[in-house]
């Protein structure tokens, strides 16, 4: 029988895709704007090879594959299967979802907000349901997997930055400056969506020895601990202090619940977290 989890989760992976291709057809495209990355090359290789017709989702599909056998073997076996299903899912809605000849709002801004929240949600839906719309997100998963020290950051500036560049030259400046902003502003929605993004610091205060084995053990995050002493009954209690992600705040607290009910937790949102923080794109 299929887990409700997993139905809410392919839920997810499509309804993320559906938002992105939407954002993609009805508000960016008309507007002349770029969303950068797989789908933003895509999108000028359409415009350049073929006139009158989007092929944006075709050619998209078709840069997705090689990224996707490039990182078969380093991914999960799910993760890979959601990001087929969805990859063929979103290339299929960008090629039957119709191009208004004009802008939907009157004005540029108003296409870029709504297309980047629509953009963001979707993106953002795609990496929470454990899956990804392809592009460079699968190559993020990859480079995190194969070599954690490299900057998957610096290649999608990289690329965005060819890209607009190249949308400068085929459109014009003001075009790639909007879809600078678009782009922006998508990633930043995404990151609110995708929970595994956002860092928090947990400090646990029980006196049961064996919760910091638990979240050592089920958890895999690191803990440090020190001793410290109640104001008003005098006794000793440990103090545990974890870093994880807000995607794993739920079960962490009913897991360290379970084993100390009596266990104080102090969750608190984390700034940017710098060092050995592992980031997992994969739940």
């Amino acid at each position: 029988m299929i887990k409700k989890k997993t139905i809410m989760q392919y839920g997810e992976l499509l309804f993320g895709a559906l938002l992105f291709a939407t954002a993609v057809n009805v508000f960016i495209e008309p507007c002349g704007l770029n969303t950068g990355s797989v789908i933003g090359l895509a999108q000028l290789l359409s415009y350049l090879l073929v006139k009158g017709n989007s092929l944006t989702g075709l050619f998209s599909f078709c840069m997705n594959v090689p990224l996707m056998l490039l990182a078969w073997r380093a991914i999960s076996r799910k993760f890979l299967i959601k990001t087929i299903i969805a990859v063929t899912f979103q290339s299929f809605l960008l090629t039957v979802i119709p191009v208004p000849a004009t802008p939907v709002m009157g004005d540029v801004l108003s296409n870029v907000l709504l297309a980047a929240i629509l953009g963001g949600v979707g993106i953002g839906l795609g990496l929470l349901s454990s899956g990804s719309l392809g592009g460079l997100d699968i190559l993020g998963v990859y480079f995190s997997k194969k070599y954690p020290s490299f900057s998957v950051a610096k290649l999608s500036y990289a690329l965005n930055f060819l890209i607009l560049g190249a949308s400068a030259i085929v459109f014009d400046i003001q075009s790639a400056l909007y879809s600078f902003m678009l782009i922006g502003i998508m990633y930043f929605v995404s990151d609110r969506v995708h929970y595994q993004n956002i860092n928090m610091y947990a400090i646990i205060i029980t006196h049961d020895p064996e919760v910091k084995k638990l979240i050592l053990h089920k958890t895999g995050r690191g803990v440090t601990y020190w001793m410290g002493k109640g104001a008003f009954t005098e006794t000793e209690t440990e103090i545990l202090l974890c870093v994880l992600n807000r995607y794993e705040v739920h079960a962490f607290r009913k897991m360290v619940a379970k084993q100390d009910p009596k266990a104080f937790i102090l969750l608190s949102k984390g700034n940017p977290i710098l060092g050995n923080f592992e980031k997992r794109l994969i739940v």
